[in-house]
């Protein structure tokens, strides 16, 4: 077509008047002036919050977590809002609490009419990759939705093909290798070297004219902790920086009969595993040991941004599906309110978006995940969500004004572990509220700037009766207001571990309380 010099103003306005319309549909303008981020988003298992060397531990060597955070931010109060593999990672998939994705245990799958926050990020132009750990639906690792790439293993899967390293073998540990896009393929190796090779291999293969999403999954560092040959060891002079309360310890916290009775349980200190000579420091020791290749393969991806000039334009979030106790209230595993259990690490750089070394106030929960990166990404928001977007308040100078100060906290009873009873809390600030559901006990208040170790039951203290009303009616208004007011039940599956040591800890008695006269 030929265009003359006189017709150049006219097209311009045209131009103008096009481009004006297309910047007021929501959305249009940023795709047309902004390059869309790629996102890496790097989930570990039962990773604690305090098992970071940034987090002042005292032997643990995590560089390149540590890293994100100092080139971005550090969310140091950062929760899962069920301290459980699947439900967390239901949570995080579909920015839901449990009560409404209905995911309570780690042996039923998710509803296939939930839509994952990937979806969303394909409609907006995104090729997306899952990698590792699905964990959804007991032995289930067929492709989901919302993923063009696939590679996933049944149930637990396990550390080494041969089962080298481990004391004992978890429930759901399988050996049949990768489903690799719906195809098995054995495993070769370490799975979190290898998980990392799967992901790496993808990245060089990805279409370069598309904007990425990659989830990498690790099944480090999930029980029967197994560290990779390479660091197995390092840590074996290290001792438990825990303190573990002793029986009377408990009693005199004024801690609820169940916690005082699971600590003589499989998910206790005196019977951990239902293992006679179990040790929580060797556990520990092994868990720090494993933490170190998710570390190597952090190091590995980031590395590979940078090399091929991505690491501008990429979001890097790394965040645990819940934490894990190691003595602490005389417990192990997770499951509890406590935040051994429900604190976990997550830190994000989005260079050019979030300012680095900025210290994030506010609560961010495992639901606040999709809203936040759907938003980054500007893609649509689900259709149904509990969570809220936190990415404007951590592309702002000023992070100090919180979007989120609490977070509902739900934990629903699971016949294969009866110990642990359904709880509900709120979580997230200097005053911690659990409510116990369905027993005949003591409920709970912390004091975590007084009693960081929640070993100071403060819920029968006359001076904090009106916080308690207070924060038991925010524990209503959060389940009201997101339709949590029911308890989910679903058929019962998989082994059940009812077990107690007649050599350790006896039944605890009620509470004194309970017996005066009111």
């Amino acid at each position: 077509m030929n265009v003359k010099r006189a017709d150049f103003p006219l097209l311009t306005s045209i131009l103008a008047l096009l481009f004006s319309a297309l910047a007021a549909v929501p959305g249009a303008g940023k795709v047309l002036t902004a390059k869309q981020p790629n996102i890496v988003f790097v989930l570990c298992d039962d990773h604690r919050y305090d098992c970071l060397s940034i987090a002042d531990h005292p032997f643990i060597e995590t560089p390149h977590i540590d890293a994100i955070g100092k080139q971005g931010v550090w969310i140091k109060n950062a929760y899962v809002t069920t301290s459980l593999c699947s439900p967390s990672r239901a949570s995080i998939l579909t920015g839901q609490y449990a009560h409404n994705h209905r995911v309570v245990d780690n042996y039923h799958p998710v509803d296939p009419n939930l839509i994952f926050f990937p979806q969303h990020l394909q409609a907006a132009g995104y090729q997306t990759a899952f990698i590792g750990k699905w964990h959804m639906g007991g032995h289930i690792d067929d492709p989901q939705r919302g993923f063009d790439h696939w590679v996933a293993f049944k149930g637990q899967g396990t550390y080494w093909p041969d089962g080298h390293g481990t004391t004992r073998e978890v429930p759901q540990t399988t050996y049949d290798g990768f489903n690799v896009n719906g195809k098995r393929v054995p495993q070769k190796g370490y799975i979190t070297d290898e998980l990392t090779d799967y992901a790496l291999q993808w990245l060089n293969q990805r279409q370069e004219d598309k904007p990425f999403f990659l989830y990498v999954s690790h099944k480090g560092v999930h029980a029967d902790f197994v560290p990779a040959d390479r660091h197995r060891g390092r840590y074996d002079s290290q001792p438990l920086p825990i303190k573990i309360p002793t029986v009377k310890e408990m009693s005199d916290g004024k801690l609820p009969m169940w916690v005082r009775n699971q600590r003589n349980s499989r998910h206790g200190v005196d019977f951990g595993y239902n293992m006679p000579d179990f040790s929580p420091s060797v556990y520990y020791r092994r868990y720090c040991e494993s933490i170190l290749s998710v570390d190597d393969s952090v190091g590995q991806l980031n590395q590979y941004l940078s090399d091929a000039g991505l690491a501008d334009n990429t979001i890097f979030v790394y965040m645990g599906d819940n934490g894990f106790q190691f003595g602490d209230h005389g417990l192990i595993d997770k499951r509890v309110a406590y935040e051994a259990s429900a604190k976990v690490p997550l830190l994000i750089k989005a260079p050019g978006s979030i300012p680095a070394g900025q210290e994030f106030q506010g609560v961010f929960g495992n639901i606040d995940i999709a809203p936040t990166l759907l938003e980054a990404a500007g893609a649509a928001k689900l259709p149904s969500e509990d969570g809220i977007s936190m990415w404007k308040s951590l592309c702002s100078e000023d992070q100090r004004s919180p979007v989120r100060t609490q977070l509902l906290y739900e934990y629903y009873w699971e016949r294969n572990y009866p110990h642990t009873p359904t709880l509900h809390a709120v979580i997230g600030g200097r005053w911690k509220y659990i409510r116990c559901h369905g027993l005949w006990d003591r409920d709970e208040l912390y004091d975590l700037e007084a009693d960081p170790g929640e070993l100071n039951n403060l819920i029968d203290s006359a001076e904090h009766q009106e916080r308690i009303k207070q924060m038991n009616h925010d524990l209503w208004s959060l389940l009201q207001e997101t339709k949590g007011d029911e308890v989910p039940l679903l058929e019962d599956r998989g082994p059940v571990f009812p077990w107690r040591d007649r050599k350790h800890a006896p039944q605890a008695s009620f509470p004194a309380e309970y017996y005066e006269s009111r």
